[in-house]
């Protein structure tokens, strides 16, 4: 049986809002305890940094990754600020890669952000999708 294009449109955007609220909710699950954390839980999260050769201003990348967590999750589910926010996810997933590669741990540990961040690089390709706030206003 052949779906009409009416149908298979309203389906994609039907699909990108499970994804977006889905991955939102769980992306501010994962970065509000980080932002809560305060400066001490910032600067070892930024500690992570060094994976990448990057050893100043620690405390700020750590409140970064859980703005970017937190915030950016937000801006996904609602569809608001789609670029930026997708940009800070995926600079967030590269970190989180990196420091799992530069710990050695095992690929279970590794393929969360890494998978994160290939999802996240296709919402950036295919737009929030016609059901979001920014839409509305």
């Amino acid at each position: 049986m052949r779906r009409s294009s009416t149908t298979s449109s309203k389906n994609f955007h039907l699909g990108l809002l499970i994804i977006r609220i889905g991955l939102g909710i769980s992306f501010i699950a994962h970065g509000l305890p980080k932002l809560m954390g305060g400066p001490e839980r910032w600067e070892k999260l930024g500690g992570t940094m060094e994976n990448l050769g990057i050893t100043f201003l620690p405390a700020f990348w750590g409140f970064m990754g859980g703005f970017a967590e937190c915030v950016g999750g937000l801006c996904l589910m609602l569809g608001i600020l789609w670029v930026p926010a997708l940009l800070l996810l995926i600079a967030t997933m590269i970190v989180a890669t990196a420091m799992h590669i530069g710990n050695s741990d095992s690929y279970g540990r590794i393929s969360h952000p890494l998978e994160a961040g290939i999802v996240f690089i296709a919402l950036l390709v295919t737009g929030p999708g016609k059901h979001r706030i920014s839409k509305k206003l």
